[in-house]
């Protein structure tokens, strides 16, 4: 047994492995921490024979060998209790650091306890207090100086000097908690030389061993002779500047901006992994246009929602997705998500079931064109709020479709709304666009009909009941990041090597991040008495020609050097200029500043719903010119731009 058990160990994987280990095994830490007391202890008794001519040395009762016994026994019971072996010598800490010294600082108080102990009890005591007095700080000193010499030839053989060398922008905790992380783990992809501090703080000083620099012109000439083209900023830095303002500095001398994920602090397993898996990326050109976070009025949205059936078509959308998250916090009784497309409905539920375990969603694929499916879906869950996001929203898509577009735009508003009616919904909020304030293209013109015919419904039906359907609607711009926006579109060009295809030179949007976005439309929601037309402070507007260049810079390549910009000229319906949402004139305040009522011309009920019904009639027929004309009837102020139908417009 004993051959096989020896033969078995020779065999076993025990030996491969060992040279490839990346630390040493707790027991190999607490073994050499041993034999670094042991010379400790030696040293200390041959020291104090040779200089302090110890008395009586050889004359204790016990002999010097088993007072090293007795030592080393009360040492590891310290080590034991301090865990002074538990952590990875190449990442020791000051933490570590102070385990060891208290460590050792009980093991001489508990040993001079016990002579004292032994000198009353007995008249004698075991081991001399001069011999513990210089053990516990020569001790202290070998196993502090083990793990600084580990860290240090760790440090100087794993570090890379053809790494990317970074400047850390902010001298606050989170910024040395990212140059700790990039020293500590040897296989980092940055190299830290440095920090940058605001105007307002101190700088010429050293910082965890790298020099703190003043953020100026003279900083970026610096950066450039020492090859540095690197900066990382913290997410906590992030939160206290003005990305959008602060950090285009940055962008205009072509320094590649980094970020880290959220943390407070890294402990040596969090230090390895950040580094391992890559969680230092470029920022994102979202992380420029995000604005400050909404402040939302909670209590009047949980008023209108909890406990309520909630019903989102286009669930699966950009903006009917980040509702039904929104929702969520507001505990809904069931949350029904309404959506044609099967495969990214089916993601939506998976990712639901796992981020809210505990609500309740009812998946329901449907057509709001199916008038008599929409009306089974309300007849058996009786929602009592309605968000209709469902809808057509490419402008140069729904330029060649306008036949779909009055399909989807049109129809299945009237069907939503009409049926919302008859089964008593509260609060019904339609979701429209900025493009349906003086349309030029058939996406917002359609939107604008949709928004005529619920205002208008919403008008008949308050004359005579009070307490009917509030329709509400919510208009606002461009979505940062949403499906087939301009973002995610550019990055795919980069990515490709270019080049960006920008329509004009001079060409502006206004953007809005999704939550923002959706965050306004539900306190719009509780603002309403019916019939509104909520339009959204949409900020200043970007020009897609600059944000197409920072996209380019912050990808870490040159505009016009290597990522060309090509301009194809304006699309089909394609305005130059968004019009301002928020002017003083078409627009009254509300509780929210950040949203306003827009003063709109009014209409009659019965007169819209039988042009509605023969546009969608007319629709169905394939006959886009005749669509269009009967559409610029019902919206005159529709005018098209760039478009085969600028024909039927008045000349």
């Amino acid at each position: 047994m004993k051959y096989a058990s020896l033969k078995e160990l020779r065999h076993s994987d025990i030996f491969t492995r060992m040279p490839q280990m990346s630390y040493l095994p707790r027991w190999g830490v607490l073994m050499m921490d041993i034999v670094l007391c042991t010379i400790a202890f030696w040293f200390s008794v041959w020291v104090g024979s040779g200089f302090f001519d110890y008395p009586h040395l050889d004359e204790l009762p016990i002999s010097t060998g088993m007072q090293y016994l007795i030592v080393m026994a009360v040492q590891v019971v310290a080590f034991w209790a301090f865990h002074t072996y538990s952590g990875i010598l190449r990442y020791s800490t000051f933490i570590d650091t102070t385990k060891i010294l208290l460590s050792n600082i009980s093991t001489g108080a508990v040993l001079i306890l016990f002579n004292l102990i032994m000198d009353h009890t007995e008249g004698w005591h075991p081991l001399l207090n001069t011999v513990l007095m210089m053990y516990v700080p020569t001790s202290f000193v070998l196993l502090f100086s083990l793990r600084v010499g580990v860290k240090t030839i760790s440090e100087a053989l794993e570090r890379n000097q053809n790494n990317p060398r970074v400047l850390i922008y902010g001298t606050q905790a989170a910024g040395i908690a990212i140059a700790k992380m990039l020293r500590s783990a040897g296989n980092a992809p940055y190299r830290p030389i440095g920090f940058i501090a605001e105007p307002n703080e101190r700088i010429g000083y050293d910082l965890a061993g790298l020099r703190v620099r003043p953020l100026n012109e003279k900083l970026f000439d610096w950066m450039a002779i020492h090859n540095v083209n690197h900066v990382i900023i913290s997410p906590l830095k992030m939160k206290q500047i003005n990305p959008s303002k602060d950090l285009q500095v940055f962008i205009d001398h072509n320094i590649r901006i980094l970020t880290t994920p959220y943390f407070t602090k890294f402990d040596n397993v969090d230090a390895i992994d950040a580094a391992r898996i890559g969680r230092i990326d470029a920022i994102k050109i979202e992380d420029l246009l995000e604005r400050p976070q909404i402040e939302m009025n909670t209590d009047n949205v949980r008023q209108i929602i909890q406990n309520r059936v909630v019903l989102v078509s286009g669930a699966a959308g950009s903006i009917g997705s980040e509702l039904v998250r929104q929702i969520q916090q507001f505990s809904p009784q069931v949350t029904i998500l309404l959506e044609m497309a099967e495969s990214p409905l089916h993601d939506l539920v998976l990712e639901l079931h796992n981020q809210f375990p505990q609500a309740r969603f009812i998946p329901v694929i449907a057509d709001v064109r199916n008038r008599a499916r929409i009306e089974q879906i309300f007849s058996e869950m009786r929602p009592d709020v309605v968000y209709h996001a469902a809808a057509y929203k490419h402008v140069p898509l729904m330029e060649s479709f306008p036949n779909e577009a009055i399909q989807a735009n049109v129809l299945g508003t009237k069907n939503m709304a009409d049926i919302a009616v008859k089964y008593g919904v509260q609060r019904f909020v339609m979701i429209s666009t900025d493009k349906a304030v003086n349309p030029t293209n058939i996406m917002g013109a359609s939107k604008r009909i949709a928004e005529i015919y619920v205002q208008s419904l919403f008008r008949k039906l308050s004359a005579k009941n009070p307490d009917c359907t509030k329709f509400i609607t919510t208009r606002f711009g461009n979505v940062l990041g949403s499906n087939g926006s301009v973002i995610p579109y550019f990055r795919k060009q980069i990515a490709a090597g270019g080049p960006i295809t920008v329509t004009h030179p001079d060409i502006i949007r206004y953007f809005m991040t999704i939550p923002e976005a959706c965050c306004l439309v539900m306190e719009a929601s509780t603002l309403g008495n019916g019939g509104e037309i909520f339009v959204f402070d949409m900020g200043k507007p970007v020009k897609i020609l600059d944000l197409a260049r920072n996209m380019i810079r912050l990808a870490g390549y040159s505009p016009e050097k290597d990522i060309q910009i090509v301009f194809t000229g304006l699309r089909p319906g394609e305005k130059l200029y968004e019009e301002l949402l928020n002017q003083k004139e078409t627009t009254l305040p509300t509780a929210n500043e950040k949203i306003m009522v827009a003063r709109v011309r009014e209409f009659e009920f019965d007169k819209v719903s039988e042009e509605v019904d023969q546009l969608i009639k007319t629709s169905q027929q394939s006959k886009p010119f005749t669509t269009v004309k009967l559409m610029k009837q019902l919206v005159p102020e529709y005018i098209s731009n760039n478009s085969v139908y600028e024909q039927l417009d008045p000349q």
